[in-house]
């Protein structure tokens, strides 16, 4: 960490959350480039279809739920290039993807060849009956960074363009009081933390725009129990990951403090655990099929390794699925979610 007060060519100093605000969603910004995220990293909807049909799997239960309203609603926060929505489409019985309305949330511009019954927005709508789904959204939302100095005191981290970091100011007010309730920081010299407050902030107005059904947050995540002690702020660029600077040319994301987000009533559990719920599991055919029916191995040996990607271990199962139910009768044994959430902890027992 650098004490050095000179600007230069970089540009000014600011803290990590204006500059990372710039750096993805500003004019030149990197999600508004036309490759889109799937150009960089690879995301549960690209990994398999199977991820959509899951996500097509639980809207159809929530549809059960609510009794099959005349308009059922899907959400796709950071919707990408509507690859998941396209997806979830597809995938969907035709009595019920007749009632569906379909929507992207995307700061870039749609694609021209995206589905016509998809509507392209740049924020959710209002009084959504159904499932809003932000998978790796929260994770992108910008947050400030804290350190402690020499002293112990947690101090803003400011980063110029060029990702030259120096501390500045001690952390306060409102910040100050969600690091001590969520990620406390140690008085050692050097630890750091991603004050995760805006996030909280975003997840609760995402929410606020159901009226009926259930809000999914899924993220690379950690509970308080396990809070990494450097933060775990990175860049992608190109399948790979590097460092993060904040000049438009990566991705810049931090793992969610999920327990943190979590509104009254909210559940947390992985995300290997929620797909197998739903139907995904990366079991082998029986080798039995392979003589019987050999093209008919192939593809359920495929779609085993694809089930195998989505909850493996140290990968995508590794995600957490933090569940925010709305006017939903959950908590009834015949409810058609109960299988999903019942025995789950609740999010402060995480």
């Amino acid at each position: 960490m650098t004490d050095d007060t000179t600007a230069g060519p970089a540009g000014d100093w600011s803290g990590w959350r204006d500059a990372t605000e710039a750096a993805l969603y500003g004019p030149d910004g990197f999600y508004r480039r036309p490759e889109g995220p799937a150009g960089h990293f690879r995301t549960s909807p690209h990994a398999s279809p199977l991820f959509a049909e899951a996500v097509a799997r639980l809207l159809c239960r929530i549809d059960e739920a609510l009794g099959r309203p005349a308009r059922l609603d899907f959400v796709d926060m950071a919707a990408g290039r509507g690859e998941l929505a396209t997806g979830v489409l597809a995938a969907l019985p035709a009595d019920v993807v007749a009632r569906t309305r379909a929507y992207a949330v995307e700061v870039a511009d749609r694609p021209e060849a995206l589905d016509h019954r998809i509507e392209w927005l740049t924020g959710p709508p209002k009084n959504i009956t159904g499932l809003l789904f932000a998978n790796e959204w929260l994770d992108n939302v910008p947050v400030e960074i804290a350190e402690t100095d020499a002293s112990g005191v947690p101090r803003r981290v400011l980063v110029r363009r060029d990702g030259r970091e120096r501390l500045g100011e001690p952390v306060a007010g409102a910040e100050a009081e969600w690091l001590d309730r969520w990620w406390p920081l140690p008085p050692e010299e050097g630890l750091r933390a991603e004050i995760g407050l805006p996030r909280d902030e975003a997840w609760a107005s995402a929410v606020a725009t159901l009226e009926r059904g259930l809000a999914v947050a899924v993220d690379y995540a950690h509970a308080a129990s396990s809070r990494p002690l450097f933060g775990t702020l990175t860049g992608f660029r190109e399948g790979r990951g590097t460092a993060p600077v904040p000049d438009g040319s990566c991705d810049l994301t931090a793992h969610v403090a999920l327990d943190a987000c979590a509104l009254p009533g909210g559940r947390v559990l992985a995300q290997r655990d929620a797909l197998r719920a739903l139907g995904i599991a990366g079991a082998r055919p029986p080798l039995t099929l392979a003589s019987t029916r050999p093209a008919e191995y192939v593809r359920a040996l495929a779609r085993a390794g694809e089930a195998a990607e989505l909850t493996a271990a140290g990968g995508l199962g590794d995600f957490g699925w933090l569940l925010q139910p709305v006017g939903l009768p959950v908590g009834l044994p015949d409810a058609p979610l109960a299988d999903l959430l019942v025995d789950v902890p609740d999010h402060e027992e995480q």
